[in-house]
């Protein structure tokens, strides 16, 4: 099972004269169960160009600078513990420098997004590359996206996010251990199919697909449809994390109603997924107090699939079902996939009951953020950490929600 991420802020102030600053960094593992790539995630507080992360025999381990907001700056240093023991505490040392350029390491993650190429016929040929689109409102790209928005993987997982009012989480599931989307740009051809690519597992339509998150208005889920500008963008690309955002600046909160200019708000989501892991992190983050409002997320109910819930946050499904709509089936078999997502249960409302297309919650008192988290599993799947039955898959959700309530303990000192 596969761990929290762990955020901690680093602040040392006055050190950006200096060439070079070391920090000693432990993490320590509270449970009885060991790990196996926990995420760290150390914030800058200042100027760094280049870093270097060693474990205690000396032996450097990959890591990565990010700029998450964009303003020209690294921002966070991340690292990945390959494995930690049950009660086991690990020491790494950590040396910041305030010139020249991030270290490169092999590529653990990737991610995409581009514009259709009319000119290409082939749906795994597409070149028009791009970082972001910001479009205005009422305007729906969904169809000028090649594989409709933002996709990005490690070699576990990959997922892809809608650009439209969905914004729904879709998911690809793999056979082998493998980065796989640079090939096949979510959509394999046959060639690719009978060497052991993956594939789309998944048939979302206007579901929640795995974990989207979307209004609350009238007794039901609302997509985001009045939004003033809505943008998707790949902040990160790895070598060991990739970020996506979701930005819904000026969002009608009370659609289908109306509201006045001063009821709007920005929300800001993140789409964090790590080399290693099946879960993905999804964080929040409003411009201003939301705790009157209430939102809907969930799984979508597969056709006839098994529940899990344990009634504090934590539910999935597995079940099996078409990949695509009906008139798009042929070339494609059924897939089985288990789906999860674990929420914080000081936001859970209600858990409702199951309908025809999701297993749905209302959230509430979210104030200016939530962190949650949403991971799934292909039956097709041949490496050992792979799960084929709803059994050992509501296991891993129990033992993934263990990790995530009680996380590695961080702490980092100056050395």
């Amino acid at each position: 099972m596969k761990k929290k991420i762990i955020s901690l802020t680093v602040l040392f102030a006055a050190l950006s004269a200096q060439a070079q600053t070391t920090l000693q960094v432990s993490v320590s593992n509270p449970l009885k169960t060991s790990r196996t790539a926990v995420p760290v995630e150390l914030k800058l507080d200042q100027s760094v160009r280049s870093a270097i992360v060693v474990d205690a025999n000396n032996v450097e381990l990959p890591s990565q600078l990010d700029d998450i907001d964009g303003d020209g700056r690294f921002d966070c240093l991340v690292f990945i513990v390959p494995e930690i023991q049950k009660k086991q505490k690990l020491n790494f040392g950590v040396t910041l420098y305030d010139e020249g350029q991030p270290r490169e390491y092999k590529q653990q993650v990737y991610a995409e997004m581009m514009m259709s190429n009319k000119k290409i016929k082939s749906n795994n040929k597409q070149d028009l590359y791009i970082s972001s689109l910001t479009v205005d409102n009422g305007t729906n790209p969904y169809w000028m996206l090649h594989h409709h928005g933002p996709a990005f993987e490690n070699d576990m997982v990959a997922y892809r996010i809608y650009f439209d009012e969905r914004q729904t989480v879709d998911v690809y599931g793999k056979y082998r251990r493998a980065l796989e989307l640079r090939d096949t740009q979510f959509y394999p051809d046959a060639d690719q199919k009978a060497a052991g690519y993956g594939d789309d597992v998944l048939w979302v339509g206007q579901t929640f697909g795995v974990g989207a998150l979307r209004g609350w208005q009238s007794g039901k889920p609302q997509m985001l449809k009045d939004v003033n500008f809505r943008t998707l963008s790949v902040v990160s690309r790895g070598p060991l994390r990739t970020v996506v955002k979701v930005e819904d600046k000026g969002w009608n909160p009370r659609y289908p109603e109306n509201c006045s200019p001063e009821e709007r708000i920005d929300m800001t989501t993140y789409y964090t997924l790590y080399a290693g892991r099946r879960d993905c992190q999804v964080d929040v983050r409003f411009n201003r107090d939301a705790s009157s409002l209430q939102l809907a997320t969930g799984v979508i109910n597969v056709k006839n699939s098994r529940e899990f819930s344990d009634k504090k946050g934590l539910r999935g499904c597995w079940g099996t079902d078409w990949p695509v709509s009906e008139k798009d089936s042929a070339g494609h078999k059924r897939e089985t996939v288990g789906l999860g997502i674990c929420l914080p249960v000081a936001n859970v409302v209600s858990e409702l009951p199951a309908d025809k297309d999701n297993y749905p919650y209302v959230m509430g008192n979210i104030a200016t953020g939530m962190r949650y988290y949403i991971t799934f599993a292909s039956d097709n799947e041949t490496f050992p950490e792979g799960m084929h039955s709803a059994d050992d898959f509501f296991a891993y959700l129990s033992a993934w929600k263990r990790e995530i309530e009680q996380p590695c303990v961080i702490s980092c000192s100056r050395k």
